[in-house]
C-alpha cells in the first residue's frame, strides 16, 4: 500500500441563507481527464448507476416530499378561505356596510387549526425526510469511497506516480463529500422547490387564470437568467476546483519535504511558490462568488417584479369583481412560494456544479483501466513449493503522458530480456543507474506488467494469477524502510495479521535482531512516527525486514538501501538479510557488490539489456561491464 498526503477542501465565498449549511468546493488537479466534459445529466446518471445504494428507498423519500410540499399550500389556501368565507362572506365589493362585518369564528377556528396542524406536520415529515435521505446517501457513497479507492489502488505504480497526491486523495474524500452534501441539501431543495413551485402555479390558475397567466409570463425570463448564469458558474467552480487542486499539491509538498527545503535553504522560495498558488485559487474564488452574488441578486430583482406587477393586477380586477379579495391576498403568499424556490434556487446550481463536478472526477478516475488487473475469480495460484522464474523475450517501454501501458512510447527500459532463476537461487542484479534493473524488479513482482513478452512464476504466467495468491507468496522490500503510524508491531503485522506478540519475537530472534529490539525503551509497542520518523533509517530498514521474514514468502525481491547507516546497524541488516535469504528464491537489485559476492548468480543489466549472467568470480575475470562496476566499487570502498 501506499501512503497518501491529505489536506483540507477550500471553500469559495457563496452567498447563503440561514439554514443552509457551508458545503466546501473540493480539491481537484490541474489535469482534466478525458471524460470530464460529459453533460451533467450524463454524469448524474451513470453517478447513480455507481452508486446503486442511492435508490434504496427513494420513492419513500419521495412521498415524503410531496407531503412536505404541498404541505405549505394549506397556509394560503386557509388564508384565502378566512378572508373570504370567514370575514367577507355576504360583502359586497364597492358596498359600503353601516354594522359591524359578521365573522363566522367557527370557520375561522377551524381553519387556523387546519393550517397549524398542517404546519406541524409538513415540519415533521420534512424532518423524516431528510434523515431517510442522509442515511441513504452516506451509505451509497461510503461505498463509492470503498469502490474509488480500491480502484486507484488498482492503478499503477506509473499512473499512481504520475498524478499529484492531493488530487487522487480528493476523489475519495472532498469530493464525494461534495456529493453528499449537495445530495442531503441542494438536491433536496431542488426537488422540493421544483414541486413547490409547480404546486403553487396549480394552486394560482385554480383560483384565476389570467393573475396565474402574469405569473408564468415571468417563467422565460427566469429560465434564461438561470442558463446563462449556470454555464458561466459551471466554467468559475471548475477553476477553482482546479487552483484549489494546484494549491493543496503544492503545500503537501512542502510538508513531505521539509527537511530537503531547510537542508537546501529554499524556504523562500517554496513560500513564494505556495503564495502564487494561493492568489492563483483567491482570484478564481471571488471571481466565482462574484458570479454566485449576481445570480442571487438577479433572483431578488425578478422576484420583486413578479409581485409587483401580480399586486397591481390583481388589485386591479379585485376593484372589478373578476376576483375576491382573498385570492388577491392569497396569491401574495403563493407568489412567494413560487419565487422562493428562484431565490434558493441560485445556491442549488451552484451545489449542483460542483457536485456533478466532484462526481466526474470521481467517474474520470473510475473510467481509467488499470494497467495492472487482478484477474479474480479467474485468477490461478500459485503453484505450491518453491518458486522459479521465467522471463521470455520481456520487453518494457514507459508511458508518457496521457498513453497507456498499451499504446507507450516512452524509453524502452527493458528489452529482449529471456532467462531462467531456478527455485532457492540467490541472484543478484547490479548496473547503472538507469540500467533496468528495478524496473525488472518491478515486472517480476506484477507493479507494472511488460509491454511485450512473458514473466512466469513457478510456470504460470503473471497475469493470470491471482493477486491473493501472488501478494502471499512473492514480498518487495523496498530500498527505503515505508512504514506507517503506529507500533513496531502494528508495521510487522502488515505482514501476517494473524502473528501474536510472541511469533514478532521470534522472528527478531531468528533474524538476530533481538537485541536490537530490547534496546528500545517500549520493545514491539514502540511508536514509528509519521513515515517511520522516530527511527533512523537503518532502524526502518530493520522492521521492513522483519515484517518481511514474518509474511514467509517464496519468492523475495529486496532493493538494497544505499543510505548510509551506522556500522552497528549495517552489521544487524547484514546478519538479517543472511538469514531471510536463506532457502528461499531471493532477487536482490544490488547497489553494493558485496552483495553480489555473496550471491550464486549475478545478472548485469546495461542500457535495458541483460549484458552478462554468471557468478561474482567468473564475471569480476571476464573483464566485461561486471568487472568495471566491481573494480571501480572497490577502489571506492578503499578511499
Amino acid at each position: 500500500m501506499t501512503a497518501v498526503d491529505t489536506g483540507e477542501s477550500a471553500e469559495p465565498q457563496k452567498p447563503k441563507s440561514a439554514s443552509r449549511p457551508t458545503a466546501p468546493v473540493a480539491e481537484a488537479d490541474a489535469t482534466t481527464a478525458p471524460g470530464s466534459n460529459s453533460g451533467a445529466w450524463a454524469t448524474v446518471r451513470r453517478g447513480i448507476a455507481l452508486s446503486p445504494e442511492l435508490r434504496v428507498g427513494l420513492g419513500g423519500t419521495l412521498v415524503l416530499a410531496l407531503i412536505a410540499t404541498a404541505g405549505r399550500l394549506v397556509v394560503p389556501i386557509a388564508v384565502q378561505q378566512v378572508i373570504d368565507r370567514g370575514i367577507l362572506a355576504g360583502v359586497e365589493v364597492g358596498v359600503t356596510t353601516d354594522g359591524p362585518i359578521d365573522v363566522d369564528l367557527r370557520f375561522v377556528s377551524w381553519m387556523v387549526g387546519l393550517a397549524v396542524a398542517a404546519v406541524i406536520v409538513t415540519g415533521g415529515v420534512t424532518s423524516w425526510m431528510h434523515m431517510r435521505l442522509a442515511r441513504v446517501s452516506e451509505s451509497a457513497l461510503s461505498h463509492l469511497r470503498v469502490r474509488a479507492f480500491r480502484h486507484i489502488h488498482d492503478l499503477s505504480m506509473l499512473h499512481q506516480a504520475s498524478e499529484q497526491r492531493g488530487s487522487l486523495v480528493s476523489r475519495v474524500t472532498s469530493d464525494i463529500d461534495q456529493i453528499s452534501r449537495f445530495l442531503q441539501w441542494g438536491g433536496l431543495q431542488l426537488l422540493t422547490n421544483s414541486g413547490q413551485a409547480i404546486l403553487s402555479v396549480g394552486v394560482m390558475l385554480f383560483y384565476s387564470v389570467p393573475l396565474g397567466i402574469v405569473v408564468l409570463l415571468t417563467v422565460p425570463v427566469i429560465v434564461a437568467t438561470i442558463r446563462w448564469f449556470q454555464t458561466r458558474l459551471d466554467d468559475a467552480f471548475g477553476i477553482v476546483r482546479t487552483k484549489v487542486g494546484r494549491m493543496l499539491a503544492v503545500l503537501a509538498e512542502a510538508v513531505v519535504a521539509a527537511p530537503v527545503i531547510r537542508a537546501y535553504g529554499i524556504e523562500e522560495r517554496t513560500r513564494t511558490r505556495l503564495a502564487d498558488a494561493i492568489e492563483d485559487h483567491r482570484a478564481a474564488a471571488v471571481k466565482a462568488g462574484w458570479l454566485s452574488a449576481s445570480f442571487s441578486g438577479a433572483g431578488e430583482i425578478l422576484s420583486a417584479m413578479v409581485v409587483a406587477v401580480t399586486l397591481v393586477v390583481g388589485a386591479t380586477m379585485a376593484v372589478s369583481g373578476s376576483v375576491s379579495i382573498g385570492t388577491v391576498v392569497a396569491f401574495m403568499f403563493l407568489i412567494q412560494l413560487f419565487i422562493q424556490p428562484v431565490q434558493f434556487l441560485g445556491e442549488a446550481v451552484n451545489e449542483a456544479q460542483v457536485a456533478v463536478a466532484g462526481w466526474r472526477r470521481v467517474l474520470d478516475v473510475m473510467d481509467i483501466p488499470p494497467d495492472v488487473a487482478d484477474p479474480g475469480d479467474r485468477g490461478r495460484p500459485l503453484p505450491a513449493g518453491k518458486l522459479g522464474i521465467e522471463f521470455d523475450n520481456v520487453a518494457f517501454r514507459y508511458p508518457l503522458k496521457g498513453e497507456t501501458a498499451a499504446t507507450a512510447t516512452g524509453h524502452l527500459a527493458v528489452r529482449d530480456v529471456s532467462l531462467e532463476i531456478k527455485p532457492r537461487t540467490n541472484v543478484a542484479v547490479v548496473g547503472e543507474t538507469g540500467s533496468g534493473k528495478t524496473t525488472f524488479a518491478k515486472l517480476l513482482c506484477r507493479l507494472m506488467d511488460p509491454t511485450s513478452g512473458e514473466v512466469r512464476i513457478g510456470g504460470i504466467d503473471v497475469r493470470t494469477v491471482a493477486f491473493r495468491s501472488l501478494r502471499d507468496r512473492v514480498v518487495m522490500v523496498p530500498q527505503e524502510g515505508s512504514l506507517f503510524r503506529g507500533t513496531i508491531a502494528d508495521n510487522i503485522l502488515m505482514g501476517q495479521p494473524d502473528a501474536t506478540e510472541a511469533d514478532i519475537r521470534a522472528v527478531f530472534v531468528e533474524l538476530g535482531l533481538d537485541e536490537w529490539l530490547d534496546e528500545l525503551e517500549r520493545g514491539v509497542h514502540t511508536q514509528v512516527g509519521e513515515r517511520g520518523g522516530s527511527l533512523s533509517i537503518g532502524e526502518r530498514q530493520l522492521v521492513t525486514l522483519v515484517r518481511a521474514a514474518i509474511a514467509d514468502p517464496d519468492l523475495l525481491v529486496l532493493d538494497e538501501a544505499t543510505s548510509s547507516v551506522d556500522p552497528a546497524t549495517e552489521v544487524r541488516i547484514s546478519r538479517a538479510l543472511g538469514k531471510l535469504t536463506q532457502s528461499r528464491t531471493v532477487v536482490t537489485i544490488a547497489h553494493r557488490l558485496s552483495t553480489a559476492e555473496a550471491a550464486d548468480r549475478v545478472l548485469v543489466f546495461d542500457n535495458g539489456l541483460v549484458v552478462e549472467d554468471g557468478t561474482h568470480a567468473e564475471l569480476a575475470a571476464a573483464n566485461g561491464v561486471y568487472a568495471g562496476l566491481y573494480e571501480a566499487w572497490q577502489r571506492g570502498t578503499a578511499a
